[in-house]
């Protein structure tokens, strides 16, 4: 690798980890899944695998189409927001019934494929996801030139790191977590916070 190739990586783990780290719907589901010790394996390579396909896709100039049928991000909002607000509901349905971190009291594991149904839509029905990744970040990526797809490599870094940590490294918070109030303060922000995205993906519908 050389020098031009080593500053577009490292300006793509920069710039990738820049858009990825700020709490969302999806960073809150990992959190949670990382928290119970519930198929984080699982959650953690959807996540992953996702962030960097969406990345190839906008550094191979996926994003000019997307511009091209705003129809399709219009249908992402609303699909979306349906999506959020649902999920929404279940987190305030948990934060009014909490529990602690001991599967015993903290409700009935969710099932693989349920777990896995709700990363994918979290990701894949997430508009910000799509205008992060595949128009943001491939703009940006443009800019290097031939180096893009170093850049790209080092956004994927990024993202793998970021969401590893999250998942893995939730567990050392699980002594906090063993108070039901944590739980409950835990579950009301998810609400609140997909709530929010829900409403600006409505917004942002109604401004376009």
């Amino acid at each position: 690798m050389d020098h031009a190739a080593l500053v577009a990586a490292l300006g793509g783990i920069g710039f990738g980890l820049s858009l990825i780290i700020a709490i969302g719907a999806q960073n809150a589901f990992v959190l949670r899944q990382g928290l119970r010790a519930e198929h984080v394996l699982a959650v953690v390579a959807i996540c992953a695998i996702s962030d960097v396909i969406l990345i190839g896709l906008g550094i191979a100039g996926i994003g000019g189409l997307l511009e091209l049928a705003p129809w399709l991000i219009d249908g992402m909002r609303i699909g979306g927001a349906i999506f959020l607000l649902a999920y929404a509901v279940i987190a305030a349905r948990r934060a009014l019934r909490p529990g602690a971190i001991d599967p015993e009291i903290s409700g009935a594991a969710a099932s693989l494929w349920s777990t896995v149904a709700t990363a994918m839509a979290l990701t894949w029905l997430n508009p910000h996801v799509y205008l992060d990744t595949i128009l943001l970040l491939g703009s940006v990526a443009g800019s290097y030139g031939d180096e893009r797809w170093w850049f790209g490599l080092g956004a994927a870094l990024g993202s793998v790191i970021w969401f590893a940590a999250l998942g893995f490294g939730a567990r050392f918070l699980r002594p906090l977590f063993a108070r039901p109030m944590a739980w409950r303060i835990l579950d009301a922000v998810i609400a609140v916070i997909m709530v929010a995205i829900a409403l600006s993906l409505l917004h942002g519908l109604m401004e376009g």
